[in-house]
């Protein structure tokens, strides 16, 4: 990959030049295709993943063989980076949910350059301050709101990261979402569709009305939006101003062009 080819995932276009660049070299672009499972819980992290489009899931894997999702990212975010806090194994499971592409490298490599720069730091922490309080508003969302606001709420998760109305999620995934059975969910979406949140829904597409989703949401998401903003704004590496050395990409078609894609299929999910 180029020395000086952009980025398009939010947490690397915070870093200064100098400090990207000590990752940019070793980047490879990869494809996240949907259900790939780019690491489960208890094993080794093995590669660290810059989503550039596309959302991931974060995973909790019950001993019963039950699974449930405990947060979202995208290009916002980064898959693997909790290495950061002392363990080389991953304390949860990420799923590819909705397909895109993402920058790729070793954990070596990138606890190398983490070494060399205190913005590298800096934006980890930031990271998982953010995820973290994603993992705790979830928490108290499927504590206390009926199942039809929470999954309102995921939907706007995805659709913040999602390009369109048009979501590519399973009802398989959106049990997942809320920790119940395809029956409920079946029923929940039906409610949806009465008030108008959910224009439409096939097997593995729901097409929303965002303004109608927001009011059946609930107060979860604005709190989680603004929370999580507080903490990046807060503390986020400020980018510099765009230059022609390390400009940001406006979308992953010119990554494309600079770089060779590879797969990346990963495992499925167990009961998937």
């Amino acid at each position: 990959m180029e020395q000086r080819a952009r980025v398009g995932n939010r947490l690397l276009a915070a870093l200064p030049p100098a400090d990207l660049d000590l990752l940019v070299r070793h980047f490879r672009l990869v494809e996240l295709e949907r259900d790939a499972v780019l690491v489960r819980s208890g094993d080794p992290i093995e590669r660290i993943y810059f989503p550039l489009s596309g959302l991931i899931a974060f995973i909790m894997d019950m001993p019963s063989g039950q699974t449930v999702a405990t947060a979202v990212v995208g290009n916002d975010a980064a898959v693997g980076l909790l290495t950061t806090l002392q363990s080389s194994r991953s304390p949860m499971t990420a799923v590819v949910r909705v397909a895109g592409l993402a920058l790729q490298l070793s954990p070596t490599r990138f606890h190398a350059a983490l070494g060399r720069s205190r913005a590298l730091n800096g934006a980890v922490q930031t990271h998982n301050r953010a995820l973290m309080a994603q993992f705790q508003h979830v928490a108290a969302c499927n504590a206390l709101h009926s199942v039809e606001t929470r999954l309102a709420r995921w939907l706007l998760h995805v659709h913040d990261r999602a390009d369109g109305d048009v979501l590519p999620l399973t009802q398989e995934t959106l049990a997942e979402f809320l920790g119940v059975r395809r029956t409920t969910v079946t029923q929940v979406i039906s409610k949806l569709r009465d008030s108008g949140a959910i224009r439409s829904n096939a097997r593995s597409s729901i097409e929303i009305d965002r303004p109608r989703l927001e009011a059946a949401a609930c107060e979860c998401y604005q709190l989680m939006r603004r929370r999580i903003d507080r903490i990046i704004l807060t503390e986020e590496v400020k980018p510099p101003p765009l230059a022609a050395e390390v400009p940001v990409f406006a979308d992953a078609d010119e990554v494309h062009r600079h770089t060779t894609m590879q797969g990346v299929t990963g495992q499925r999910p167990r009961g998937h």
